[in-house]
């Protein structure tokens, strides 16, 4: 009996370790499988946000609306850059060669919808990518070759067309009313932009008629300097500056220009003004580009780029600088006074 009561214990002890050693395998097991539910550090199990692409010509701030009103406008759509939604930006810093470079940095980021504000740049993204939507504002996206039309994109490129050169002929009309004595006038613009060259050809066919003589000024960036000492050293009597995301990147330049040399001045930005210009006639860019996040909205949400009709711009503005007026000694016309959208005194 004394013998064989060690055995018991040993049995009920053996029987004990298998029980803890099934209970350990199951708890680690479990802890295990927690561990594979906990999220991994950096938040790698969370989706990854969307992100867009943002390529510009100038310098950051020289965009005028163009990148507020994009904010905006996601804002509009719920999307808060930097929260739900990456925006990565470029600047080319006045350089039409970086562009490419930019444009190739931003693809090999795998943004989904690259945003390209003017003919030019949207250009080079078109050449860079035939597969990452792009969102654009062109003068004339069907003249340059983006889409194949504004109701059928049929590409991966859609977005909002300007068609500057059907309003670029009422720069001439104003500028000669509010300078009925106006002769000679400059225009600035780049011919390697396809819709800008449309401006330039319009107001070419409008200006015998006003009895006006053009000098046109290419402003290609690599020319930009010669077009600014040929401003001051032609007898001009007024100048046009086209609408053209260089030439919006240089507005304080060419403003101090026209002031230094008495040379009223009609511009083709809507912010010219605030910023001492005489006057401009333009769509409204921050309205523009709000209108555009909708393109980037329902592309993140599925849509396809050839499937979304490109929208034309409709609202222009006319403004006038009544301080810059004086320094020039002009009297702007009440009839135009009363046809401007704002009038800065």
């Amino acid at each position: 009996m004394l013998a064989s009561a060690p055995s018991k214990p040993g049995v009920r002890a053996s029987t004990g370790g298998k029980f803890l050693i099934m209970r350990r395998r199951k708890f680690i097991a479990l802890l295990g499988g927690a561990a594979i539910m906990w999220p991994a550090p950096g938040g790698a199990q969370q989706q990854a946000l969307p992100k867009i692409g943002y390529v510009w010509i100038g310098a950051p701030g020289t965009d005028g609306d163009t990148l507020p009103g994009l904010r905006r406008g996601l804002e509009d759509k719920g999307y808060a850059p930097g929260r739900n939604l990456l925006l990565e930006e470029r600047y080319a810093e006045g350089s039409e060669e970086r562009l490419p470079a930019l444009i190739a940095e931003l693809l090999a980021l795998h943004v989904d919808v690259l945003v390209t504000p003017g003919t030019l740049a949207a250009r080079i993204a078109q050449r860079a990518t035939s597969k990452v939507p792009i969102v654009m504002m062109s003068g004339d996206p069907v003249g340059a070759g983006l889409v194949a039309s504004l109701a059928r994109p049929g590409g991966n490129i859609t977005g909002l067309s300007l068609l500057s050169g059907e309003y670029s002929a009422k720069w001439l009309q104003l500028l000669k009313e509010a300078v009925p004595k106006l002769k000679r006038v400059g225009v600035l613009w780049n011919p390697d932009n396809p819709a800008i060259a449309r401006e330039a050809e319009q107001m070419r066919r409008a200006a015998p008629a006003l009895g006006l003589e053009l000098t046109t000024l290419p402003a290609r960036p690599r020319e930009f300097e010669a077009s600014l000492a040929a401003i001051a050293a032609t007898s001009l009597d007024g100048l046009a500056v086209c609408d053209d995301p260089f030439l919006e990147t240089k507005l304080s330049v060419l403003i101090a220009i026209a002031a230094e040399h008495g040379l009223p001045t009609i511009y083709g930005f809507i912010d010219a003004t605030k910023q001492g210009g005489l006057m401009s006639y333009s769509a409204n860019f921050f309205e523009l580009w709000r209108q555009a996040a909708a393109y980037v909205d329902r592309i993140l949400k599925g849509a396809r780029p050839a499937d979304l009709p490109v929208e034309q711009a409709t609202d222009f503005s006319l403004k006038f600088n009544l301080k810059t007026a004086k320094a020039l000694g002009l009297t702007i016309p009440p009839s135009l006074l009363a046809g401007a959208d704002e009038v800065i005194e």
